[in-house]
């Protein structure tokens, strides 16, 4: 990932401006520790932080068309570049990086070439012939994007809120999939597919279709020039991209340059669930596998800084971010610059604990529709920030453009969750990876059921967290919080705690309009919600607000498994201790 600053049109062409905006640019530097640019024409300004990943040595931004007429600043990857390079036979490029093509693509296609790049990206082109210039973010928003305005009329683009929440009199969420022309003065949608007006599709399940097309989108992200590996939980989706990964890379690139031996790694507190089934992942696929501790307080700890790298008070958010900040740092020193990750797969599938009780099919695929929409709020915004807090770059499969549209496309009915017919989370998903003569992991690993991150770490992790915000705020404190934050008003004194930290940072109200709010149980969507009664007086966003559904099902799996529908070793799997006292349910790891 690298990071991007624009200033369009802000009728200052001085020395001191040039000057703010370098020192703007430098607050994203963190995303792009390789090398810094900034082209300037006129009072347009192009800034750029690059985290070199192809074409270490030539690639540097901005880049520019053959006359220097078009330039662009680009953050992301984009994976057929060089399909796309065959198809400007008349154009000469300056380097082999991946975004060069996007200059060029403009000059030959115009404003209308943003649906043939396949990849994640962010970027603002300019074009210097008539001064207008475009800025897209790629189709679910897996590289952040912020857009803001000055008083002078000026249009800002900062990869980050930081970038711009001081110079701008209103900023907010660039929005996925989306384009902002300043030639037509406004944004319009160029991510159309099927799936996104919700209509219920009808496609027949096909597992060989499925794994194929995710098959595809992992090995597309083994394009790279530097050294990488795989963010392994020991969890099915991360399972499956080390597993995917290890069977296809020896005969990639990467190999030759790097070693077909796949690294990977895990995070969580001693004896966490999360470590011990990567271990077993990585020992299944042979992985040099690196295994990171940390402790509740050295989460606490970072609190600060992650709340300032992520740019949200989101509760949900904050707790995954944090094991994933430390361990992405622990990454980088290790001389990594790129990961693939799992991220995508339970908006998708369906696979969070809160999808038994989706009443039926219609619901359930409008739900998993709303999750992908706001994966950009979420998942992305977390996977992306806490990586890149240390230079590091994150790859998603999952939310591979063609795989979503072959996994969006299956009837519905195919995803609903019927324990009683063997059907646990995502059991299309997991059939379309249990093949019994080439096996792509152990069956107690494909069928291991769901475990939030956070949770997953250890499950005193949420715990503590809980605790120190109890000791920092008090019950005099959350009586008046409808007054202290009248927006998204903190309803524990962990929210309100994370929101303290995150106004000293950004205190402007178009930041706290950015993160968004609403009822949530286990990471549903507010409308999910209304799926139980019961859940409206329970509203804790991490996995174990299900936890009935989530022991039910475990005891389910048991009875599955006595009559030889699932494996017996899944139930291995169980966290080891449940206490269930008249006051609730404790959880120890």
């Amino acid at each position: 990932m690298c990071g991007i600053l624009a200033v369009l049109g802000c009728s200052d062409d001085s020395q001191a401006k040039r000057v703010r905006v370098l020192e703007l640019s430098r607050r994203l530097k963190h995303r792009g520790p390789d090398w810094s640019g900034l082209y300037q024409c006129g009072d347009f300004y192009l800034a750029h932080q690059r985290l070199a990943i192809i074409d270490p040595a030539s690639g540097d931004q901005p880049l520019f068309n053959e006359d220097q007429a078009i330039v662009v600043t680009v953050n992301g990857e984009i994976y057929n570049h060089e399909e796309l390079r065959k198809r400007l036979p008349n154009h000469k490029f300056r380097t082999g990086s991946d975004c060069d093509v996007i200059a060029h693509l403009y000059e030959e296609y115009g404003e209308n070439f943003v649906d043939m790049l396949d990849g994640m990206f962010s970027f603002v082109l300019l074009d210097t012939r008539d001064n207008s210039f475009i800025v897209a973010r790629d189709a679910i928003g897996i590289t952040p994007l912020y857009i803001g305005w000055g008083l002078d009329g000026s249009v800002w683009i900062s990869s980050e809120m930081k970038g711009l929440n001081d110079d701008c009199e209103h900023f907010e969420c660039f929005p996925p999939g989306h384009l902002y022309s300043s030639k037509s003065g406004g944004l319009r949608r160029w991510y159309n597919p099927p799936w996104f007006c919700e209509a219920i599709p009808s496609t027949p399940y096909d597992p060989l279709v499925l794994r194929r097309a995710f098959e595809k989108a992992v090995i597309k992200r083994l394009m790279t020039d530097v050294p990488f590996g795989v963010l392994l939980s020991g969890g099915l989706d991360s399972s499956l991209v080390a597993a995917v990964t290890s069977r296809y890379l020896s005969s990639t690139k990467a190999a030759r340059q790097w070693g077909a031996q796949l690294h990977s790694f895990c995070v969580g507190l001693e004896n966490s669930p999360d470590l011990k089934a990567a271990r077993e992942v990585a020992d299944y696929l042979g992985t040099v596998h690196h295994e990171f501790h940390f402790t509740v307080q050295d989460g606490i700890d970072a609190i600060e800084d992650v709340i300032y790298h992520i740019e949200t008070y989101d509760v949900t958010t904050i707790r995954a971010s944090t094991p994933m900040f430390l361990m992405a740092r622990k990454i980088k020193a290790l001389g990594v610059k790129m990961v693939i990750s799992g991220e995508g797969s339970d908006e998708i599938f369906g696979g969070y604990l809160y999808f038994h009780k989706a009443p039926n099919k219609e619901e359930l695929h409008r739900e998993t529709c709303r999750k992908i929409k706001a994966l950009h709020q979420y998942d992305c915004l977390r996977a992306n920030k806490a990586t890149s807090a240390w230079g590091l770059e994150a790859r998603v499969p999952f939310l591979d453009k063609d795989f979503i549209n072959v996994a969006m496309a299956i009837d519905p009915e195919w995803k609903m969750i019927k324990p009683g017919q063997g059907h646990i989370e995502k059991w299309v998903l997991r059939r379309a990876f249990d093949d019994e003569e080439h096996p792509y992991l152990p069956k107690h690993i494909l069928y291991r059921q769901k475990e939030q991150f956070s949770d997953g770490v250890g499950y005193s992790w949420i715990d503590g967290l809980k605790a120190h915000a109890a000791q920092h705020v008090t019950d005099k404190m959350m009586q008046n919080a409808e007054h202290i934050f009248p927006h998204n008003t903190p309803t524990t004194k962990e929210a309100y705690y994370y929101r303290m930290i995150f106004e000293r940072f950004f205190p402007q109200n178009s930041a706290r309009l950015s993160v968004p709010g609403g009822a949530s149980v286990a990471c549903s969507t507010a409308k999910a919600v209304e799926w139980d009664a019961a859940w409206s007086n329970n509203l804790d966003p991490s996995g174990r607000a299900a936890l009935g559904v989530h022991l039910s099902a475990y005891d389910q799996q048991a009875a599955l498994a006595n009559a030889g529908v699932v494996p017996p070793k899944i139930i291995d799997t169980l966290p080891r201790m449940l206490e269930v006292s008249a006051s609730g349910v404790a959880i120890h790891s």
